[in-house]
């Protein structure tokens, strides 16, 4: 399944040189896609990731993976301070503890991790969400939809290295 995805540039990442992409980490926005690109879209806010995902699964790429987004924030990850230069950040538009990720949503993620997951050796364990590498600062995803998420990335891509 192949999700339609369209490129809104933000302007708030780092233009350093491509990172390690060793991994992604998940997040939710809160608030609704438009309201989310809306505010990515303005420098002074200061926060982007480098894909959102619509609740029918549509996304756009605000910033290039090999460009860091602003998504992390204070993070430690495997040990490693400063997610943002080595972990990707994908957000489901939404607040997950409001309401559960779609299918659409979770098939999307899948869809665009495809493409990346091998190229990038990437494994399980280095997905992760926002409330792992930030506890006691962040609360995304909602632990019981982390755990879906988690799931079926294992069911999809374990095997994929």
């Amino acid at each position: 399944m192949r999700f339609p995805e369209n490129d809104r540039p933000s302007p708030n990442f780092s233009p350093a040189p491509a990172h390690e992409g060793l991994g992604v980490c998940f997040h939710h926005s809160v608030m609704s896609f438009d309201e989310t690109i809306a505010h990515m879209l303005r420098a002074e806010s200061a926060v982007s990731y480098h894909v959102l995902i619509a609740p029918d699964g549509a996304r756009s790429r605000l910033v290039p993976d090999e460009r860091i987004a602003w998504h992390a924030g204070a993070s430690v990850f495997h040990g490693r301070p400063r997610c943002n230069d080595f972990l990707l950040g994908v957000s489901f538009a939404g607040d997950t503890r409001a309401a559960p990720l779609t299918g659409e949503q979770i098939a999307s993620a899948l869809d665009w991790l495809a493409p990346r997951w091998a190229r990038r050796g990437w494994s399980p364990a280095w997905m992760t969400d926002h409330r792992q590498i930030a506890p006691g600062r962040k609360d995304d995803l909602h632990p019981a939809e982390w755990t879906r998420l988690h799931g079926a990335i294992v069911a999809r891509f374990a095997a994929v290295v």
